[in-house]
């Protein structure tokens, strides 16, 4: 492995370029480009056909042969060193195996989503803000091997380094698409969907539905919970019993009891 390049310097161009890539959701949505950091997520980024514009790496940091070897299918005109100095600067994370690079956007818009399977499940999240809870979501859906999830009304940039992060890049194995809320009812129903929303009001227990159809289970923010348009489109709103004191859970954990149970139903009706 060998860099064309070595960097130890802070202001370097490059190395701001970076630092504004991490920071600023605009320099993101401007250039197309977006960062991401560790082996795991540069492997899932790989596999999933991303355009990998940039490698830097630490040689002090680099702990495993892995590590060496994925950076060895790089040509040398991509790859950057840094001293530990400089990749401390950059890195997100305080544990880390030495990897970050800078990737190329892709297109997540509704229109471009296509299913592999005649019986898909999906997740839906209206207007979820918190970068955690979207990672989360994500990791939930890519353990349940969720057909896609779409966020409707989206209000936190999808290559946020928090939801790269928290999804363990987890946004690189799933199918993400975005839209509107009206966008998404309307592609629901006309790929003939029935569409499941999490909601107190007129709700069913959720172990009493079907999701063995087609099937979108739709999730809103713990603060506000769904709009008005969804309920109003819903097929069946369905809740998770409580029996505490409280009325509500974590987003991503509502949504792995709802997926789960999805999953469980078709599996014995295989």
């Amino acid at each position: 492995m060998q860099a064309t390049k070595h960097i130890s310097s802070a202001q370097n161009p490059l190395i701001k370029k970076i630092l504004l890539l991490k920071e600023k959701s605009r320099e993101r949505k401007k250039t197309g480009l977006f960062i991401l950091e560790g082996l795991l997520e540069l492997q899932l980024s790989i596999g999933a056909q991303y355009e990998i514009e940039t490698v830097l790496y630490c040689e002090d940091i680099l702990e495993s042969s892995e590590s060496s070897g994925i950076l060895k299918s790089f040509h040398s005109d991509q790859l950057i060193s840094v001293t530990t100095e400089i990749y401390k600067k950059l890195a997100y994370r305080d544990t880390t195996e030495g990897v970050i690079a800078i990737a190329k956007s892709k297109d997540h818009q509704l229109s471009t989503l296509k299913f592999e399977t005649k019986n898909p499940l999906i997740l839906i999240a209206e207007a979820p803000e918190k970068p955690g809870n979207i990672g989360a979501l994500l990791r939930t859906a890519d353990a349940a091997n969720l057909d896609a999830v779409l966020i409707a009304n989206p209000k936190t940039d999808l290559y946020n380094p928090n939801i790269i992060r928290s999804s363990v890049g987890c946004l690189f194995s799933r199918n993400v698409k975005m839209g509107s809320t009206t966008e998404i009812i309307s592609y629901l129903k006309k790929e003939g969907f029935q569409i499941f929303c999490a909601a107190l009001s007129a709700s069913k227990d959720y172990t009493t539905v079907n999701f063995t159809a087609p099937t979108a289970i739709v999730v809103g923010t713990e603060h506000s919970g769904l709009s008005e348009e969804w309920l109003k489109n819903s097929t069946q709103n369905i809740i998770i019993p409580m029996e505490g004191q409280i009325d509500s859970m974590n987003v991503s954990v509502s949504a792995a009891i709802l997926i789960f149970e999805a999953k469980r139903q078709r599996k014995i009706n295989k």
